[in-house]
């Protein structure tokens, strides 16, 4: 059964929903349930890459007072589109593809400024991982001004592994940090690429940063010497544009 708040609960509806293909953000368990309460249900969720979390029975109460049955899930606003499949798919239609792995970025709001961003710039995805994401509900397709039904976005378990999958696949790995050496008008984004940002206070995870083919940063002259993660992404995204649109032979 469906509410109005874009839930669905109960152990038969929250199946059927994620075997119909229905978008899912996040599915919430009662504390203390197990596999046999549910036969299937955790080998689902791992199979159709669907995070999962164990919250006090008082939270879904909160959130339902019909019977849950122990079990929410949270819809999502997009439909997830899954990155072994779009990557092929950007070489066959002869793009020099670019995309942004956001990791950590937990802020609606901020999420879908960056979305609006990539998308006015023309990148082709967004990669977000399962866990320690901003969801996307209506407040961040509201700040994205519709940006996010529009650029793909793709939900991965992990980041190093689509990382890893990307630069396997020709992608340059390009990281922003302020522990670069160099600006970011001395990286090459005429190649396919993966732009790599973090958290405003905890950056990017140091496994990611050992990844990345190169670091930079955006050069400041101010006092306050950094720049919301949205704002810095605008500046990256059209770097990205001004070299592979504008730049002088």
């Amino acid at each position: 059964m469906k509410t109005k708040s874009s839930i669905i609960f109960g152990i038969h509806p929250v199946n059927e929903a994620i075997r119909s293909g229905k978008p899912i953000d996040k599915v919430l368990l009662k504390h203390g349930l197990k596999n046999e309460t549910f036969p299937g249900l955790f080998s689902t969720l791992r199979e159709m890459k669907i995070p999962y979390q164990y919250v006090p029975v008082e939270k879904l109460n909160r959130i339902t007072g019909k019977n849950h049955q122990g079990i929410i899930a949270l819809t999502s606003e997009v439909e997830y589109t899954d990155l072994d499949n779009l990557v092929p798919l950007l070489f066959e239609q002869a793009k020099l593809p670019a995309v942004v792995l956001l990791d950590g970025i937990t802020d609606v709001r901020n999420l879908g400024a960056i979305s609006r961003s990539a998308e006015c710039a023309g990148l082709d995805a967004m990669i977000i991982p399962a866990k320690g994401s901003a969801q996307i509900n209506s407040d961040a397709i509201k700040t994205s001004a519709g940006a996010l039904n529009n650029i793909p976005v793709c939900r991965v378990n992990s980041l190093p592994d689509a990382a890893r999958y990307l630069h396997d696949s020709g992608f340059q790995l390009v990281a922003a940090t302020e522990k670069a050496d160099d600006y970011i008008y001395k990286a090459d984004f005429t190649r396919p690429m993966a732009i790599i940002l973090g958290a405003e206070d905890t950056g990017i995870d140091p496994k990611l940063l050992r990844m990345a083919d190169t670091l930079v940063k955006i050069p400041m002259y101010g006092t306050i010497q950094s720049l919301n993660v949205s704002a810095a992404a605008t500046v990256f995204f059209y770097e990205v544009v001004r070299q592979r649109n504008f730049q002088k032979d």
